[in-house]
């Protein structure tokens, strides 16, 4: 357990080059997950920052209609962060310079990704074996654009190799103005638990901001990591999905040192309701019903009879039907909150 004490200055917002934050927690970029409006809800709900899918620096995909609506930032609040991913120095500066013109106020350059399909291209964390061509390609984002270039990284490649200091100085010489770090390595992948000695000792090495990711699921966590690794800031990405409100808990918790009450049951099928319905306006209602799915059932993990309701609500193909099943659904948890008080 990670000893710890509260921390006054945590409540001093973060700034990235021209931009104060609202707080210093940041909605972690996740493919499929943060979209436009997944992003506007949790920055409604405590989020200072939210990072947005990653695009490819591929520009035979920049005209497709995922990547248009992965860039689509229409309506959002400041400042709206993009991350790019790609291995070729150029490339990546053509695509900071691409999304830089439709909008973006902060390129992010993804070194931290582990799936096989981005490392198989020596992209995302597989990068981290190659650290000349790490500072390669920030220098030349970062001359690239004049807004402000952030990074997210892994602490290495695998446990033998945790180079994530050596990175972070690659980092702060290149220019990058924030670094978020990831408590397992690319061989890790999202298995085991996150590690915050790597993450501790790179905020020890560089003198950008440093944000520690990785395994913080509550607030009383994410108190223990800011006060175990010294670092400027929290993101989060599982723990708030089908739970965006987790920003406001760690927020309050923060700056009080109380716990706010968990949301009940009418707040949480409001929020879902309302999230269900930007949803469907963002991507049309076949796409929108699809991409629902994965966000009722996270909303409904562990509430009772959630496994026969997800089965329903994945059958259904309609917006009427989806949002009628999602409210029934809801009404019942009502009913059954009412009897148990």
């Amino acid at each position: 357990m990670i000893a710890g004490h509260f921390i006054d200055n945590f409540i001093d917002p973060m700034r990235i080059g021209p931009y104060q934050l609202e707080n210093n927690l940041i909605l972690a970029p996740m493919a499929g997950v943060t979209d436009r409006p997944f992003r506007q809800l949790c920055k409604s709900m405590g989020a200072g920052m939210a990072v947005s899918e990653m695009v490819s620096s591929n520009s035979l995909l920049w005209g497709s209609k995922k990547t248009k609506r992965r860039a689509n930032h229409d309506g959002e609040t400041e400042p709206r962060s993009v991350q790019i991913v790609g291995a070729d120095p150029k490339l990546m500066a053509e695509a900071a310079r691409h999304n830089r013109d439709n909008g973006a106020q902060i390129i992010d350059i993804n070194m931290g990704c582990p799936a096989k399909k981005i490392c198989n291209v020596m992209a995302g964390s597989a990068l981290l074996q190659n650290e000349k061509l790490v500072g390669e390609i920030l220098e030349s984002v970062v001359e690239s654009v004049d807004i402000p270039v952030t990074l997210k990284i892994r602490t290495g490649w695998d446990k033998e190799n945790r180079n994530g200091v050596r990175i972070a100085q690659i980092a702060e010489q290149s220019g990058i103005q924030s670094l978020a770090v990831h408590g397992r390595t690319r061989a890790c992948a999202y298995k085991g638990e996150a590690e915050y000695d790597t993450i501790r000792a790179i905020k020890l090495s560089v003198n950008i901001p440093v944000i520690a990711n990785g395994d913080i699921t509550s607030p009383e966590k994410a108190k223990q990591v800011l006060d175990y690794s010294g670092v400027d800031g929290i993101m989060i990405g599982r723990a708030a999905q089908g739970r965006p409100w987790i920003f406001r808990e760690i927020d309050h918790y923060l700056k009080t040192g109380k716990l706010l009450p968990e949301p009940g049951v009418t707040e949480v099928r409001d929020i879902l309701l309302d999230h269900l319905v930007n949803l469907y306006d963002f991507y049309g209602e076949y796409t929108g019903v699809r991409m629902a799915r994965k966000h009722i059932s996270w909303y409904s993990k562990g509430l009772k009879s959630s496994a026969e309701f997800r089965r329903q609500v994945n059958r259904a193909d309609s917006m009427e039907q989806q949002h009628r099943l999602v409210s029934e659904f809801f009404e019942q948890q009502q009913e059954q909150e009412g009897l148990a008080a």
